[in-house]
């Protein structure tokens, strides 16, 4: 009987060990394919961070701001990445999200153009094209920038080209302007040498906040706690980069091929500026700033519109956040 109630025993710890230690899926879509500001999330699953917590994460590349917004905003991924703005603009259409966390305190918008093209500014912008893909941030947000600039919304042509063709199109002069994020810009940089034209959208009074951990609604209020290790995790992973990347860009390489290495320390090195506010140093790193997030919601509803007008109140929380957490000041 003993010998019975030993093996019984076991086989119930046996059966019983692996459903106490099941992970929950979660699904996050990206809002561009896997680069350096992205390598947190690889890093803490290379880890096992989020399996301790009890999250089986699955990472999928996305196709822009705007369809990370509508994908978590309908409930197809539980989280995503998206531009707040550009998120600000979803729920205006009707999207349940909410942003937990911001990555990019300061707007990582930028446009790049060849001097020798004769533009010297954005007032030059008229009657040229833009580059960019059709779920770009950037072109939904062109309405904000143009009026911002003393240019009319449709004084430029947009043509449909993909983030990784956006410097060989500029070099071939299929179009006369790119955006892409600052993160990139040594790479233009070191291909264009002094002809390289380039504006900030934060230098032009645009400082939104950028890229932003969105929830879907209705996923977060069924999951507060998940949610709430979810961005325990998260948070520690790029409070940990900040400290060392290479580990972060070992686990980002390892699992995403045919990245150059420099490219993604450099893009990291622009990545942390755009990281850092006030807010994100004093408060917590990824935290929001209540009046900036009005301020741009104000913004967005004037000179872009939102559908359905809200309570910006009601599209961030910080309650998921470490306060013992901070972004380094330098």
């Amino acid at each position: 009987m003993r010998r019975l109630f030993i093996s019984a025993t076991t086989l119930l710890l046996a059966t019983s060990a692996p459903l106490a230690m099941a992970a929950d899926p979660m699904s996050l879509v990206l809002n561009w394919t896997p680069t350096a500001d992205h390598s947190p999330l690889y890093y803490a699953k290379s880890k096992g961070w989020y399996n301790d917590a009890g999250i089986d994460l699955k990472i999928e590349a996305g196709k822009g701001s705007g369809v990370a917004a509508q994908r978590v905003g309908a409930g197809a991924s539980n989280v995503g990445i998206a531009d707040l703005p550009t998120a600000m603009q979803a729920k205006g259409k009707g999207a349940d999200l909410k942003a937990v966390m911001v990555v990019y305190a300061n707007s990582p918008q930028g446009f790049y153009w060849l001097k020798s093209s004769g533009i010297s500014g954005p007032k030059d912008f008229a009657g040229r094209k833009i580059g960019n893909p059709p779920g770009d941030a950037s072109r939904m947000m062109w309405p904000a920038f143009a009026k911002k600039t003393g240019l009319a919304p449709d004084a430029v042509t947009f043509v449909n080209i993909s983030p990784p063709a956006k410097v060989a199109a500029l070099k071939s002069k299929s179009v006369d302007i790119i955006s892409d994020f600052y993160n990139e810009h040594d790479l233009k940089a070191q291909e264009f040498g002094a002809d390289l034209g380039f504006v900030a959208w934060r230098s032009m009074g645009v400082n939104v906040y950028g890229n932003s951990i969105v929830a879907n609604g209705a996923y977060l209020a069924a999951n507060p706690e998940r949610m709430k290790k979810f961005v325990a995790v998260t948070q520690r992973a790029y409070a940990a980069c900040v400290q060392d990347f290479e580990p972060c860009l070992k686990a980002l390489t390892t699992e995403v091929s045919g990245l150059n290495p420099d490219n993604q320390r450099n893009q990291w090195s622009r990545i942390k500026q755009l990281m850092r506010d006030d807010t994100t140093t004093k408060v917590a790193l990824g935290s929001f700033d209540g009046a900036r997030v009005k301020a741009d919601y104000d913004l967005v509803q004037s000179l872009i519109g939102i559908d359905k007008p809200f309570d910006p109140a009601t599209l961030f929380t910080n309650d998921f956040l470490d306060k013992n957490l901070r972004m380094t000041a330098n």
